[in-house]
């Protein structure tokens, strides 16, 4: 007689989640895509135009917001490693966002001049000429 054979090893399997715990993760999931959005939005309307200046400050503004709440939340619930390293991570780029658009609002009329003088900018010589004119303009750098 045959016995049939026993399983090597117990699959892993996931336990099953609750309605309210699935509810919960969706939640955080959503709130961290927004807060990627925020994050990259407030990078590119910068790459965009300086004169956007305003709507950079309230994406780094809400990056801030969704980024504390999604600390909390993952302190409290505890649900992804992952999630909270990329939630860190984003909080430092809006950290460097926040510096960027403070030294921009110092200098906002030097900086917008040499935007300007980059875009008619058809050469290689033209660019470096619109670099020398931009570190002429800053205090302190002559």
């Amino acid at each position: 007689m045959t016995t049939p054979p026993e399983p090597a090893g117990q699959q892993r399997t996931k336990p099953q989640l609750s309605e309210a715990a699935k509810t919960s993760l969706s939640k955080t999931r959503n709130l961290f895509r927004i807060f990627i959005l925020t994050v990259l939005g407030a990078f590119f309307v910068y790459q965009l135009d300086v004169s956007y200046l305003w709507l950079t400050g309230i994406l780094t503004a809400a990056s801030f917001v969704l980024g504390i709440m999604l600390l909390v939340r993952a302190a409290k619930l505890k649900e992804s490693k992952l999630m909270l390293l990329g939630t860190i991570a984003g909080l430092g780029v809006s950290l460097i966002m926040l510096l960027v658009i403070l030294a921009s609002a110092v200098f906002f009329s030097q900086i917008q001049e040499f935007q300007a003088c980059q875009r008619q900018a058809l050469t290689d010589q033209a660019q470096s000429n619109c670099r020398v004119q931009l570190e002429q303009s800053l205090p302190g750098l002559r």
